[in-house]
């Protein structure tokens, strides 16, 4: 039960960063969403969520390996 939690919580960012990676590129090709006023705005929103959901994921990733030992000597804690 505690996997499957635990994929929930990096399915849902990866999510958030797929629709963000989407955002962004129907903003290159002059796609407006409803809930968007201009495009501008529609490609900083799709950054957003793709940047925090890529940190959110490699910042797990990179604690499960800080804690495992599997990093480098400067990223292991003291």
């Amino acid at each position: 039960m505690a996997r499957i939690f635990a994929l929930l919580i990096l399915v849902i960012p990866a999510l958030l960063a797929g629709l963000g990676i989407k955002w962004m590129r129907d903003t290159v090709f002059g796609i407006l969403h409803p809930p968007f006023l201009s495009l501008w705005l529609q490609f900083l929103i799709g950054f957003l969520l793709f940047g925090a959901g890529l940190s959110f994921v490699g910042g797990f990733v990179f604690y499960r390996d800080r804690k495992r030992n599997k990093v480098q000597k400067r990223f292991q804690k003291r």
